[in-house]
């Protein structure tokens, strides 16, 4: 169903619009996290670095698909704020044509490349075999993962937060049960953690089908909507593909220090994995914010209401930023207790709480930068967000993690304060783009 956004109070609404989103998010976390702490209960060090490994794979692959959908959220939210109602249908049915002929491509193609990307990882090879049959099973769930999240932000697009976060919920507790059939009861370890993540997505889809066809959603689609026409496809390529490179990049970044750990061995690839998990749950308010802020600030514009869209961009900021600083009291106080959910190892878990007191910081910085770069997309710049992590990732957060490695042989606590650095850059740069909008508008 179709949501105006652009009445009413401005704070109620990014509060009643991003706290679905959040806990779709969480839901989202915990269904990845559930892998790694059901493995982690059953098998051994090895198992749990390979579901690790491979489970980081997936989500770059999977946050890429998101940001790509972004241009379709952004492209919908403007129709319905300019009430154009044949832009938001020939929206809809250009996005679906566009992400199911992706789906099948990437999945051909990874499958083809599974082992090349294994060996990329600089996997230990303990868990080589167990990363390869990881990977290769959720490769294959491909275009379930597409289709979930091209669902959700068509829903998002047109105003409704809510529908997304019962997709996911499905998904999640049906991934909670799988795992512990296929782990736990069938001892199939990283296959069995594939597997629960694979059917899982595939139970999600088939129910938001289920539940699209028996509601009243506000969607019309016809055949002419699906193919493609040149301005909404360029449009949607427009805002998605920077968004979506953007974020390939961020998780390049991630596995570049992922591989930088790897050499150290086993136990800080172990350690730097769980904090990786852990970190994607603290990432959960700002991540809901950048989400936020490009919807309702895109059915703003849309309107006319750019003074509606900067509020939304203030607020988000501000409760992004108070999250952040949460975190990282919590995080200094006891990284040990959360590394310790998923890990026995004295080790781990002493690796896992330096490097989770140094990442945390970065909980505060990329509050603000995501906010912005919600902000960018919204106003279809998302170009300017590509701008900022590709300087922030090549000047500072891959040089200054190796330079950590290198230098720190027995912590890995500087590596963790590298990644604020990189989002640290991204928040200068964020606000020197946004102070030249600003004039260039007056």
């Amino acid at each position: 169903m179709e949501k105006n956004l652009t009445t009413g109070s401005v704070l109620k609404t990014v509060f009643s619009f991003s706290l679905p989103f959040l806990l779709s998010y969480l839901l989202q976390t915990l269904y990845g996290m559930a892998d790694l702490f059901i493995i982690g209960q059953f098998n051994g060090v090895d198992s749990t670095t390979a579901v690790s490994i491979g489970s980081q794979v997936m989500h770059m692959l999977t946050v890429m698909i998101v940001g790509l959908a972004m241009g379709s959220t952004v492209m919908i939210a403007r129709a319905i704020g300019a009430r154009q109602k044949n832009e938001v249908s020939a929206a809809i049915g250009n996005t679906i044509t566009l992400f199911m002929v992706l789906s099948i491509l990437i999945t051909f193609i990874l499958l083809l490349l599974v082992r090349p990307i294994v060996s990329v990882m600089s996997t230990p090879e303990e868990a080589v075999k167990g990363t390869i049959t990881y990977l290769t099973i959720c490769f294959i769930g491909i275009p379930f993962i597409t289709a979930y999240n091209i669902i959700s932000s068509i829903f998002r697009g047109m105003g409704d937060s809510k529908s997304p976060m019962y997709f996911i919920a499905i998904a999640c507790a049906a991934n909670i049960g799988l795992d512990y059939l296929f782990i736990g009861y069938m001892k199939l370890g990283p296959a069995g953690a594939a597997l629960g993540t694979t059917l899982s997505q595939t139970i999600s889809v088939i129910v938001s089908l289920l539940m699209i066809r028996s509601k009243q959603t506000g969607l019309t689609l016809k055949k002419s909507d699906l193919k493609p026409k040149k301005d909404t496809m360029q449009g949607i390529l427009h805002i998605g593909i920077p968004v979506a490179l953007q974020d390939g990049f961020i998780q390049i970044a991630f596995i570049v220090i992922t591989v930088i750990a790897n050499h150290r061995g086993l136990h800080d690839a172990a350690a730097v994995g769980i904090v990786e998990k852990i970190i994607s749950f603290l990432f959960l308010v700002p991540s809901s914010m950048l989400s936020t802020v490009s919807a309702l600030a895109a059915q703003n514009i849309g309107a006319g209401r750019q003074d509606r869209a900067k509020q939304t961009l203030y607020y988000a900021i501000s409760l992004a930023v108070s999250f952040g600083i949460l975190s990282v009291i919590v995080m200094q106080l006891s990284a040990e207790t959360f590394i310790s959910l998923f890990a026995d190892n004295r080790e781990v878990i002493s690796l896992g709480g330096q490097y989770m007191r140094g990442y945390v910081w970065d909980c505060v910085f990329a509050g603000i930068h995501f906010c912005f770069s919600g902000y960018f997309c919204a106003c279809g710049l998302s170009g300017f967000s590509f701008i900022h992590n590709s300087i922030s990732i090549v000047c500072a957060r891959i040089p200054l993690a190796y330079l950590a490695s290198k230098y720190f042989t027995d912590t890995l606590f500087p590596m963790g304060l590298a990644t604020a650095a990189g989002s640290g850059v991204s928040v200068i740069i964020c606000l020197g783009l946004f102070f030249w909008l600003m004039r260039k508008e007056k």
